[in-house]
């Protein structure tokens, strides 16, 4: 579903992503741990066509990534840190605004059930979001995922700042996604998200992927030891 060929991006004289390779199946929830400047945000960034990488690909579902490529952004879906709605707007209005752009028409009840499988309460869908809560603001970012039917799911830090409680209801709806086919791409700091949630688990330093794991296959103190020793490289 998702696919990185030799990819390389240069900011100035700086190496933001050296030669990466990376493929994530149908299904799979990819986290890719790093500090700031690992390259985790640029690699993000280079799959939704929002920056062009100087050499090598990128591909979503066989189609290959370019600066404003609709046929790949209709494919995808982007959940950053802090989720931008309009806040005078209710979480319904906001779905239904951003449903039209994505070319759909969907009822007033077709709409409130795509909110309800995000996991935002009914009682809080016609409500302004200006009054939601970051994990409130979180699932209607979902829901928007939801509406376009996205194929691959973009998450940058999604999980930072919520409570337990919210950042457990997340993992709970990124893992029922993944089980309808839905392929996520996850960028964090968060070494016990990564290990709980993601299937796999990438480790990053200074735009190299230097570990490519199956998230069975290590405990979470050895994940911890190798991502505490990659990164102290900075010290």
């Amino acid at each position: 579903m998702l696919k990185a060929e030799n990819l390389t991006k240069q900011f100035g004289t700086h190496t933001a992503l050296n030669n990466l390779n990376l493929e994530i199946k149908k299904g799979d929830i990819y986290c890719l741990l790093g500090s700031n400047g690992a390259g985790k945000s640029t690699t993000i960034n280079i799959f939704l066509g929002f920056i062009p990488a100087n050499s090598g690909r990128a591909l979503i579902d066989g189609h290959e990534v370019t600066v404003n490529n609709h046929t790949t952004r209709d494919l995808v879906a982007y959940i950053p840190e802090v989720v931008n709605l309009y806040g005078t707007l209710t979480g319904m209005e906001n779905l239904e605004f951003f449903s039209g752009l994505s070319g759909y028409n969907y009822s007033k009840e077709e709409l409130t059930s795509f909110m309800e499988t995000a996991g935002l309460q009914h009682s809080a869908i016609n409500k302004r979001v200006s009054s939601y809560s970051k994990g409130m603001r979180q699932k209607v970012g979902i829901a928007i995922a939801l509406v376009k039917k996205a194929k691959a799911l973009f998450l940058d830090e999604p999980t930072s700042g919520l409570d337990p409680h919210a950042s457990n209801e997340f993992s709970q709806i990124i893992t029922r996604l993944s089980d309808q086919g839905v392929s996520t791409l996850m960028a964090t700091h968060d070494i016990l998200m990564a290990k709980n949630l993601g299937n796999r688990i990438g480790i990053m330093h200074q735009g190299t992927l230097h570990h490519d794991l199956l998230s069975e296959e290590i405990s979470h103190s050895d994940l911890t030891r190798i991502y505490i020793d990659i990164v102290k490289q900075d010290v």
